[in-house]
């Protein structure tokens, strides 16, 4: 058999502090035993792989050279930002965390052969590429029919959304609050408390993302930019009870808001006075950095609150092979409804490295989530 050649996408920061992203060609190997060789047909630009893509670089100083089927992308990473860069200086790094295709080659074992020819989800990074060799048990085996797009997101923003209100009934919460919540995983988050009865508080920042999650059914919608913010999001914390909050902005003051929110939720009904604040414990995990600035905590929640990071994969190490497994396939039943991903524009490799598409979609905004077809072009 002929070995086959596809593009992939690679971001690579060198040691003078100068961003390159490329597509370069690569041979892709004949799959192992355990393994198969998967066509990617769809793929999506989320938060968590522009961190990869961009690295520290200082988007105002981005350039896009080479050619239309061919551009080269540069950027400067800021001097005081190498240190944070140093483990991956010199190396062409493959980017995209997910996507879906069809596979196009099995090796000879049974759980391989059976994917021979089928529409897969898969995770597992470098998904930038026309083609990828993955295990065969990383590959979600979707329902007939289905089409990549619709599988491609098959993965982060379900599973973070399953995870995070998993997370809440593991450590004893009964709601919980959700920031940046009009995203796309913001929107599936909603949908499975609404569907599962569990309180949610979404926080958006605009008016109009207030306006799509409450058209979506949403019952607490608070808006941070509102003057009325702190009695607003009181309000909606005493009437749901959430003790536990996933910040998507990560800097400024709004996990720190958060908490005294909380607070003030639950000493609002509480029958005796302690100059240590309740004993209830409230619990803020950050699990993104739209904001970069530094974290600030102003301490006026009492002692018994907690704040830290929260990331997928290390989650779903903790929890095992067997939690893992019933959230995956809650997400193949429900993967035209309550974990439908939409998208506001579907690109190729070359097109996503436009200065046009780079703007659109590196300012993170609600309703600029990119979908890659890698095949396109």
């Amino acid at each position: 058999m002929t070995a086959r050649t596809g593009l992939q996408l690679r971001s690579l920061v060198k040691p003078d502090g100068e961003l390159e992203i490329t597509l370069v060609d690569q041979t892709v190997p004949a799959p192992g035993a355990d393994e198969v060789v998967v066509r990617v047909e769809a793929t999506p630009l989320n938060p968590s792989d522009l961190g990869l893509l961009f690295g520290a670089a200082d988007l105002s100083t981005l350039k896009v050279g080479g050619t239309a089927a061919r551009p080269v992308v540069t950027a400067r990473v800021p001097e005081r930002a190498m240190p944070s860069m140093g483990a991956r200086v010199g190396h062409a790094m493959p980017v995209g965390n997910e996507g879906a295709g069809t596979v196009v080659e099995a090796g000879s074992s049974p759980e391989a052969q059976a994917l021979a020819g089928r529409v897969v989800a898969l995770i597992g990074g470098a998904m930038y590429a026309q083609y990828r060799v993955v295990k065969a048990r990383d590959c979600l085996l979707l329902p007939a029919g289905t089409a990549p797009a619709a599988g491609a997101s098959c993965f982060v923003n379900p599973l973070t959304s399953l995870g995070m209100v998993e997370t809440m009934r593991r450590e004893g919460h009964t709601a919980l609050v959700h920031t940046a919540a009009a995203s796309n995983l913001g929107q599936m988050l909603n949908r499975i408390c609404l569907k599962d009865g569990v309180g949610l508080v979404n926080v958006v920042r605009k008016p109009e993302q207030a306006a799509l999650l409450r058209a979506q059914g949403a019952r607490h919608v608070v808006d941070s930019s509102a003057d009325t913010f702190k009695d607003d999001l009181t309000e909606a914390l005493v009437a749901t009870g959430a003790t536990i909050a996933f910040d998507a902005t990560g800097g400024g003051q709004l996990a720190s808001r958060l908490l005294t929110g909380m607070e003030a939720a639950i000493t609002r009904t509480a029958k005796e006075y302690s100059r240590y604040g309740s004993n209830v414990h409230k619990q803020v995990y950050l699990y993104g950095s739209l904001d970069m600035r530094p974290t600030e905590i102003v301490r006026n929640f009492g002692f018994s609150w907690g704040m830290g990071g929260w990331l997928l994969f290390p989650f779903l190490q903790k929890v095992g092979p067997e939690v893992g497994a019933r959230l995956r396939q809650r997400v193949v039943d429900e993967l035209h409804t309550t974990f439908a991903s939409h998208y506001s524009k579907e690109v190729s490799l070359a097109e996503a490295l436009s200065a046009d598409a780079i703007a659109a979609y590196g300012a993170r905004a609600t309703g600029t989530k990119y979908l890659i077809v890698p095949s396109r072009g």
